[in-house]
């Protein structure tokens, strides 16, 4: 039996929620004192183009359920926050707080329906990292963020965000890898 489809008064429950992803900036851009730093859908918004354009490195990759990930990654933030690293919550808090906050957004569109139950089983599948298409979101993840340190670096003179490109060290993929280079290549000047 196939599941229902969510009801309007549920979506728009949901979609009301989601306003929160919009209303709120990262974490680390505002600690470090960014102007006009980009909200967490900000972040996944760039994140989903760049699912879309990034190269097939292994072949196979479904690029249709890595773009639903990048759209879902950070999903559960609109209730429980962006929790950054140096707000030093330990993985398991972060991962259960995230949990019971995607737990309350899927029963708001109804537990059994087919959205909540895609929802859940693709932040899942994201936080597990285990198939080809959570580690290359992963990578983006991260290069979104170095991407977006080196925009803000170049619009806003006197802010070092120097912490935050050591996230290329610890890339899996090859995309990753290569995209993180030539950010790096386009920082270096300014290093010297």
């Amino acid at each position: 039996m196939r599941p229902p489809p969510v009801e309007p008064k549920r979506a728009v429950d949901f979609l009301r929620i989601l306003h929160n992803l919009k209303a709120t900036k990262r974490t680390g851009w505002v600690r470090k004192g960014v102007e006009g730093p980009e909200s967490i859908a900000d972040h996944m918004y760039r994140m989903s183009v760049m699912a879309m354009i990034a190269p097939d490195d292994a072949g196979g990759l479904d690029r249709d359920r890595c773009i639903k990930l990048a759209i879902v990654h950070d999903i559960a933030e609109a209730l429980a926050g962006d929790i950054a690293p140096s707000d030093n919550v330990p993985k398991e808090e972060k991962h259960r707080l995230e949990l019971e906050a995607l737990t309350q957004m899927t029963a708001t569109l109804g537990a059994d329906t087919q959205a909540a139950l895609e929802i859940g089983e693709l932040w899942r599948e994201y936080e597990s990292g285990e198939t080809e298409e959570a580690r290359l979101l992963k990578d983006i993840d991260k290069i979104e963020m170095v991407l977006q340190a080196l925009e803000y670096e170049d619009a806003q003179p006197g802010v070092d965000l120097t912490e935050f490109y050591a996230a290329v060290a610890g890339l899996r993929t090859e995309t990753g890898r290569r995209w993180g280079e030539e950010i790096l290549r386009r920082r270096q000047p300014r290093a010297e």
